[in-house]
């Protein structure tokens, strides 16, 4: 019978596969197109990173190298640079040692702009200091208040506080300008009357933990320590970042709220806030 020509099968070529994808070359597949998402990610934490370097694991390494904190390493520079009894210059000096040497968690400079300014237009008689640290910010604030005014400043660490009161007397402040109160903010807020005759404060600054800073507000609150038209400014609410705080301060319907941005200290790519509470009475 006849049959039609067909021509013969082409043969495959050597290099043309036709076997199924392997589970490892899905795998690469999917890694290939994560890397671009990986690179952005990289390039745009690159200063949460460097930060990361620079204040934990560097800092780390140097106190366990030298068995000397870094607070009291700073404070040996302030001793060797810093001139007694001028507290822009104590300042200005702990600002070259965190840009220049280690990272401190300081005000810094840009915001301290703001703090001065603030505390010249309300000239408080008493401020209230939550976190005092290495002193940084209690000598802003002291060098800032009005003649005759008063800051309480509470440190929960007693190395830190050894610190910050060589710091606090270097630049010249006394006894009766600045009290310094060693404890937990949760235990010193309830007896700041009763113990150090703070009856109500005028300007609060909280530069502590961010997790207490609505737990110490609404302490501040139940103790009857705010003065109507106070102003209470909360340092670095976006970064690390404060959210119960800001919610409360907006909903509770007792401050005026007001958010300054700005970046964190010694990190200007790094960006922050600070907020600014105007308290309206307890009503």
């Amino acid at each position: 019978p006849y049959s039609p020509w067909r021509p013969p099968p082409r043969p495959e070529h050597p290099w043309v596969h036709h076997a199924p994808p392997t589970p490892a070359m899905v795998s690469a597949v999917l890694a290939l197109a994560f890397v671009p998402l990986l690179l952005t990610l990289l390039l745009r934490s690159r200063h949460l990173l460097a930060l990361l370097l620079r204040a934990v694991l560097l800092g780390w390494l140097r106190d366990r190298l030298s068995g000397v904190p870094r607070e009291q390493r700073a404070f040996q520079y302030l001793l060797a640079n810093a001139v007694p009894g001028d507290p822009r210059h104590v300042l200005s000096t702990f600002d070259r040692w965190s840009q220049r040497c280690e990272h401190l968690s300081c005000v810094g400079p840009v915001k301290g702009q703001l703090l001065e300014r603030l505390l010249c237009e309300r000239a408080p008689r008493t401020v209230l200091e939550l976190g005092t640290y290495c002193g940084y910010g209690t000598v802003l604030l002291a060098n800032a208040m009005p003649p005759g005014a008063r800051l309480y400043t509470v440190e929960p660490d007693p190395r830190h506080a050894a610190v910050a009161e060589k710091v606090i007397r270097l630049a010249g402040f006394t006894d009766e300008k600045v009290e310094l109160i060693v404890g937990p903010s949760a235990e010193v807020i309830p007896r700041l009357r009763e113990r150090h005759g703070l009856q109500r404060a005028q300007f609060v600054f909280m530069a502590h933990w961010k997790r207490c800073y609505l737990r110490d507000l609404r302490l501040l609150e139940e103790h009857g320590l705010l003065a109507e038209g106070a102003t209470v400014l909360a340092d670095n609410v976006l970064f690390p970042g404060a959210p119960r705080f800001l919610q409360y301060a907006r909903s509770c319907g007792r401050y005026r709220c007001r958010l300054h941005r700005a970046s964190l200290e010694y990190c200007p790519a790094i960006p922050a806030g600070v907020a600014e509470l105007r308290y309206l009475g307890p009503g």
